[in-house]
């Protein structure tokens, strides 16, 4: 009877510290730039879309985004509207990462915001790619 209550207690236990190490600050991107073959970005300000495949352009906004660590926040469910949206192909042509980048400091990624805690986002990059 005691190893039943032991077990009613501690499962509950586990699933909320699993759910907590969720929250503590990392890396959303560790994606490598040698697989990528191009980068797709809609303005969800304008309406227009672009297709990234210089491979300058790809590594700077794939090392830069790999460099941000994240602290995860809200939920983003319910929210509207978007700066970039924005998805990773590899050589292949499947996606390897989809994310919603919001400012430089904010994106959305599978449901939730995400605030960086170190580096920027270099927005106004993607910014300038996305509207020439």
């Amino acid at each position: 009877m005691k190893k039943i209550k032991w077990i009613i207690i501690a499962i509950p236990l586990i699933l909320l510290l699993i759910f907590s190490l969720t929250y503590i600050p990392h890396k959303v991107m560790s994606v490598d730039t040698s697989n990528v073959s191009k980068v797709a970005v809609f303005d969800g300000n304008t309406g227009y879309d672009i297709e990234i495949t210089d491979e300058t352009d790809i590594n700077y906004i794939i090392n830069n985004l790999n460099e941000v660590t994240f602290q995860k926040g809200k939920p983003s469910v319910g929210y509207m509207g978007y700066s970039f949206r924005t998805t990773i192909f590899d050589k292949k042509g499947k996606t390897i990462k989809e994310l919603i980048i919001n400012s430089n400091d904010t994106i959305r990624y599978k449901g939730f915001f995400y605030t960086s805690v170190d580096n920027l986002i270099d927005y106004d990059y993607i910014e300038q790619l996305v509207r020439k």
